[in-house]
């Protein structure tokens, strides 16, 4: 018999995991959306900003991969949140002019970190048993 609990992790994987492979594959490593590689190109330097958006890319596939596999889940929750914050908080300051939504893509990438800290430390995740 399959829990609730494991069900709802299994759909919480694959949501998440959808939103690393869209953003690492389709628009970093095919360079579907030229913003990211623009937003990189800002941040890190013109000269290699397609090598440097496409390994951003593959690191985001290996991410996708980690959330499915469902090994870890609180480290991988944990992952998620500090690379989208991270990522956020660069791009809100060196380059909000290319963000999809502006400045306000602070509040998409909030969103997001509010339902992965939800997967990941709250509904569907064990509980931590005193030692």
């Amino acid at each position: 018999m399959i829990t609730s609990t494991f069900r709802s992790r299994r759909v919480f994987a694959w949501l998440f995991a959808l939103v690393w492979v869209v953003n690492g594959l389709a628009c970093k490593i095919l360079d579907l959306a030229p913003r990211h590689r623009a937003i990189v190109a800002r941040i890190l330097g013109d000269e290699h900003a397609l090598a440097l958006t496409r390994l951003i890319g593959v690191g985001e596939l290996l991410m996708a991969a980690w959330i499915l596999s469902q090994w870890k889940w609180r480290w991988s929750a944990s992952a998620q949140i500090a690379a989208v914050f991270t990522m956020n908080v660069i791009e809100f300051i060196l380059a909000p002019d290319l963000l999809l939504f502006g400045r306000w893509n602070a509040l998409v990438a909030a969103a997001y970190i509010a339902l992965v800290a939800y997967a990941g430390f709250g509904h569907g995740s064990p509980r931590l048993r005193p030692a």
